[in-house]
């Protein structure tokens, strides 16, 4: 009988230690599995249409090709922009509204007066107040402004 008890049990501990670590990374692997597989193609789908539904709540009009918006990057950056465009336009308006509003004028002043030689004049000078509402919900009227940048 002890014969029999020995040829059954053959196997060294470092060998049963090694099948129980791949039980258990066969185990982490269909975790990994199910948890990868947690996103269906419907929940996708409702992202995506969030996504466009919040795009479609904001609202803006499609910029043109002859207006350069002013903000807060650097005065040349606005002006290296302008001149980019005077290239391939004849003419170019720089938009600014609020506090931008000496910036514009800025970028319109270094394009007449420091390029001279080149042709560019500025044309038509339009300034508004548009209705903007505030952080806080309040309406209020904010300055803009519109300088056309002619070439020569």
């Amino acid at each position: 009988m002890s014969t029999d008890n020995t040829e059954t049990n053959t196997e060294t501990p470092s060998e049963v230690k090694a099948e129980v670590k791949t039980e258990a990374e066969v185990k982490t692997e269909a975790e990994v599995k199910t948890e990868a597989e947690v996103k269906t193609e419907a929940e996708v789908k409702t992202e995506a249409e969030v996504k466009t539904e919040v795009q479609s709540e904001v609202k803006t009009e499609p910029r043109r090709q002859d207006v350069v918006y002013i903000g807060k990057k650097p005065l040349m950056a606005y002006v290296t922009s302008t001149l980019i465009q005077l290239a391939n336009a004849k003419s170019v308006s720089i938009v600014a509204r609020g506090m931008s509003i000496s910036r514009a004028v800025d970028v319109a002043q270094i394009i007449s007066r420091k390029t001279e030689h080149t042709g560019y004049s500025i044309g038509d000078i339009k300034i508004d107040s548009v209705p903007m509402e505030s952080k806080d919900g309040r309406t209020r009227n904010v300055s803009t402004i519109d300088i056309r940048v002619d070439r020569k």
